[in-house]
């Protein structure tokens, strides 16, 4: 490609001195308003955008774009992640039935104080609800809200053993794909071990949830449900 003459438009550009950015004396000013739609204005454009490299700025992007590509990450299991006070879970993505609005939980007689709260309509059905921060442990008093962001409650309805059971947790983030023999360990906290539902930590992006164990948690929930 042929490059045009530089003209020295940076230091010495009609705007500057009688455009709009001058003393406005341009006779041109009367049909075109303003500089930018003078064909000059154009022009310098023109110039400005075909004026040659220079080489050590072609060479650094050659570099760049000569680079490999990092290997995708590998991504085999996928996860339904959800927050339960300020404790990050999950639950895999075949476990997960549904997420639905938050609705009244009726409580059922003689059943108070435990993980089982009651039934609740979703979309027209009587679910049993079952508070999994009553089963875990995770204390929901102390969870701040999120800062920076609006949150929604919700009941993630799931179906272990084609029961449908409903969690109403605090937000519902999303699926989060993961690779199945990537999990690590969970990390106790301070006074406590972690709880025996988790089967690993995953992590996607910045967000790290824990990995509730499929048949655990389905035991789990089958003897609330007695």
């Amino acid at each position: 490609m042929k490059h045009l003459p530089v003209r020295p438009w940076k230091d010495d550009a009609c705007w500057r001195r009688i455009g709009v950015a001058g003393d406005r004396s341009c006779p041109e000013l009367a049909q075109y308003v303003h500089c930018r739609n003078c064909p000059v204005y154009a022009g310098a454009a023109q110039h400005n955008l075909q004026r040659p490299v220079e080489a050590d700025y072609r060479d650094a992007w050659a570099r760049e774009l000569a680079r490999p590509l990092p290997p995708p990450a590998r991504t085999d299991a996928a996860a339904m992640a959800f927050r339960v006070g300020t404790e990050w879970l999950a639950v895999p993505l075949a476990l997960a039935a549904e997420v639905a609005p938050l609705a009244p939980v009726h409580r059922l007689p003689h059943r108070d104080g435990g993980a089982l709260l009651g039934i609740v309509n979703v979309g027209g059905r009587l679910l049993p609800a079952v508070s999994l921060a009553r089963l875990m442990g995770v204390d929901t008093d102390a969870a701040p809200p999120p800062a920076g962001r609006h949150a929604f409650a919700r009941l993630l309805v799931l179906a272990p053993g084609g029961q449908r059971i409903a969690l109403p947790v605090d937000e519902v983030h999303g699926v989060l794909r993961h690779a199945h023999d990537a999990l690590r360990p969970p990390a106790a906290n301070v006074g406590r071990a972690p709880s025996p539902l988790i089967a690993g930590m995953i992590a996607d992006g910045a967000l790290e949830a824990a990995l509730l164990d499929t048949a655990r948690l389905a035991a789990q929930l089958e003897g609330v449900l007695r």
